[in-house]
């Protein structure tokens, strides 16, 4: 039996349960979550091992990459800027980086971009992985890129682009990568445990991953056994020039390591962000309200953070998705607390959201990459944190 630390709240015992069951029913390895409602942390759980290799155990202050709930991150660090008005959603990516303007995309606004309206899933050609993790050529190449649809029209999920598109406006106008931004401006006043870019100082904190593979190939069974609205997402992922594909073979190899120190060291700020479920959990707390006398967002800048500006089918997922500048707003396969939260999930299992209807912030990182509908682990835990507010 798993060994579970922290500590709960009353009634948020059902959270608790759901955490333990994560690791007896689920395939959790090592994992943590936390709840704050109101500003304060009512759950503060963890447990497992962190790096199964050498039975290193999961502790309070294990840390964990969250591939796209990184995204989360990012996004706050940008709508800092728009609430000091030093970037204008509606103006020209353009104005702040000339270079963009390339191929078409002169007009394309910050908040096209951040929704994934702008068409720049992939490249044409991927740049090698250390170009990538240098920053520099991969902006290059994305400012020289052509979109793949009509910028505005639709959106479609830019799963590793969106970190440098987003990132370089944040370098552009704060004079600053986006990890260096979060650290001075988010992180460092909430105390937060939570990385764009890890210190080699903190590299022997960090969890190793463990990948599950798939029990069967979905592109292996025959259509006609496929559900109907899965059919064209199944026979996307068989297909190498597929949007499904493409978005994530930006660079050559497209498979990125990342358990290895030099790209957990880089920043991508899509997809490699490495912290604690307290340290997220607290971040959207102070989104919504103080923390410790803090807050991030303002009423109104939190109203202009989460106004949805995308929904329907995604180009890339060919699922419904809904988004606002930067934020994953609710969707039915998407487990959140109520209809005005909004967050972002990671691949495998990870979560981060706020709900300002009920005060809730929550957090669960994991290192057990789960891919699939068959995992049920934060969507399991999300509807404890319900019950409990019942």
């Amino acid at each position: 039996m798993t060994m579970i630390d922290g500590a709960v709240e009353t009634g948020f015992e059902p959270v608790r349960e759901a955490f333990e069951a994560n690791f007896s029913e689920r395939g959790d390895i090592g994992a943590a979550v936390c709840v704050y409602r109101h500003g304060r942390p009512v759950v503060d759980l963890w447990g497992g091992v962190a790096d199964p290799e050498t039975g290193r155990p999961w502790t309070r202050d294990t840390l964990q990459l969250v591939y796209s709930a990184t995204k989360g991150a990012t996004t706050t660090a940008a709508h800092v800027l728009v609430q000091r008005g030093m970037l204008d959603l509606d103006a020209p990516v353009a104005a702040y980086w000339p270079e963009f303007a390339a191929n078409g995309k002169a007009d394309i606004p910050v908040r096209w971009l951040m929704s994934h309206r702008a068409g720049l899933i992939t490249l044409d050609r991927p740049v090698p992985l250390h170009d990538a993790l240098a920053w520099d050529p991969m902006v290059a190449a994305l400012a020289a890129q052509r979109p793949l649809w009509k910028p505005g029209t639709a959106h479609g999920y830019h799963g590793r682009t969106w970190g440098w598109l987003v990132g370089e406006v944040i370098r552009r106008v704060s004079g600053r990568t986006p990890g260096r931004f979060l650290a001075d401006e988010i992180a460092g006043p909430l105390g937060l445990d939570f990385f764009i870019g890890l210190p080699a100082t903190e590299r022997h904190r960090v969890s190793r991953m463990v990948y599950r593979q798939p029990e069967f190939d979905p592109t292996t069974v025959p259509a006609e056994s496929v559900p109907e609205e899965f059919r064209e997402l199944i026979a996307a992922m068989g297909d190498p020039d597929s949007f499904s594909n493409r978005a994530f073979a930006v660079t050559d190899p497209a498979e990125i390591d990342f358990n290895s120190p030099e790209v957990q060291a880089a920043e991508i700020p899509a997809s490699n962000g490495i912290g604690t479920a307290r340290g997220l959990a607290r971040m959207y707390a102070a989104l919504i309200g103080e923390v410790d006398g803090v807050r991030l967002f303002t009423p109104e800048t939190l109203g202009s953070a989460t106004e949805e500006q995308a929904r329907g089918k995604d180009r890339v997922i060919l699922l419904p998705s809904r988004f606002s500048c930067g934020y994953m707003l609710p969707t039915e396969d998407l487990p959140m607390t109520g209809p005005s939260a909004f967050g972002h999930m990671g691949r495998g299992g990870s979560l981060a959201f706020a709900d300002p209807e009920h005060g809730i912030a929550f957090g669960y990182v994991m290192n057990n990459i789960i891919e699939g509908a068959e995992d049920l682990r934060a969507s399991t835990l999300v509807e404890a944190v319900r019950r409990s507010l019942a």
